[in-house]
């Protein structure tokens, strides 16, 4: 298999979707993070507060370890947002691989607005943009616009991590 890999971006970018799919296309398992939120997490995301590391700190932990349960491979969408939320992930499972879901506000806030009924209203969009620190180049993962369908995004992300045919 491969190591697990991390959707990331902020809500609304389609990390779930995303992840669900390229879980499917390299038959491995899924999970989404926001399934691991404590109840005091989404209760305090739903009244539109945004969570602090306090809030994350634990709700990582449990993320970091299904990461190191499926180090041969498995699909998380996790927001992470922050390099040192990443950090604390791979101290769970150094090889981990991660896709950026990146997207201009306009196009994240149209495809939120689509989204009726989850825990994160879209008012909390730009508090996720201005916490949104962007992949460093010393992180394994590659960052892939959202404005596409499904498809190219995870024909993308297959191409660009597959090893090239014919080496060894």
């Amino acid at each position: 298999m491969g190591s697990p890999i991390v959707i990331m971006g902020v809500s609304g970018s389609g990390k779930s979707t995303v992840g669900a799919a390229l879980a499917q296309r390299l038959r491995v398992p899924f999970g989404d993070a926001d399934d691991f939120h404590p109840p005091a997490n989404i209760a305090k995301m739903a009244a539109g507060h945004p969570l602090d590391d306090d809030d994350r700190y634990p709700w990582l932990e449990t993320i970091g370890q299904w990461l190191e349960d499926h180090h041969d491979g498995g699909v998380m969408s996790c927001s992470a947002l922050k390099r040192k939320y990443r950090d604390q992930l791979r101290r769970h499972c150094a090889d981990v691989q991660f896709l950026h879901l990146t997207g201009t506000p306009e196009v994240i806030g149209r495809r939120q607005a689509s989204r009726p009924g989850h825990f994160m209203p879209a008012a909390l969009l730009n508090s996720q943009f201005e916490t949104l620190e962007p992949l460093d180049s010393d992180e394994a993962g590659i960052t892939i616009d959202v404005d596409q369908n499904i498809d190219a995004i995870i024909d993308t992300y297959v191409a660009a991590t597959s090893p090239v045919r014919g080496e060894k």
